[in-house]
C-alpha cells in the first residue's frame, strides 16, 4: 500500500533525514512542511495524506496547536497523526497521547528503522 506522508518540523535537517528516510521505503511519497501553518495551508488547500508525522516543538505554532487546528478541519480530523519529540517522558507522553496522537516516535530517531515504526504505529492504531 502506498503511504503518504506529510512531515512537519522547523529544522530543515531534521527534515531532511526524515525525507531520505522515508522515500527509501517504495511504498511511501513524503511532503515536508516547515511549519505547523504550511501545513495546515496544505492541508486547506486540498492536499490528503494518509499519516503526518508531526514535531511536538516549534516556534509560532507547535505541534499540540496544530493537531488542535487540524482536528477543526472536517476532512482532516480523523487522519492519523503520529508525534516526533525529544521530550520523552512518560508523562509528556501520556499528554501527547491524550490529545489525539495514535504514537509518539522519540527523537533522535534512527533513519534505518523509520519508515517500519511508522508503519508498525499505523497498524496497530
Amino acid at each position: 500500500m502506498m503511504l503518504n506522508v506529510l512531515h512537519v518540523d522547523d529544522e530543515p535537517d531534521i527534515r531532511e533525514v526524515a525525507a531520505f528516510a522515508l522515500e527509501m521505503d517504495p511504498g511511501m511519497t513524503v511532503r515536508s512542511a516547515s511549519s505547523g501553518q504550511e501545513a495546515l495551508d496544505w492541508l486547506g488547500s486540498g492536499y490528503a495524506p494518509d499519516v503526518i508525522l508531526l514535531d511536538v516543538m516549534m516556534p509560532t505554532l507547535d505541534g499540540p496547536g496544530t493537531l488542535e487546528r487540524l482536528r477543526q478541519m472536517p476532512r482532516h480530523a480523523g487522519t492519523p497523526v503520529i508525534f516526533m519529540t525529544a521530550r520523552a517522558q512518560s508523562h509528556e507522553l501520556d499528554r501527547f497521547l491524550g490529545l489525539g496522537a495514535i504514537a509518539v516516535i522519540i527523537k533522535p530517531f534512527d533513519p534505518m528503522t523509520l519508515s517500519r515504526q511508522l508503519r508498525d504505529h499505523l497498524a496497530s492504531a
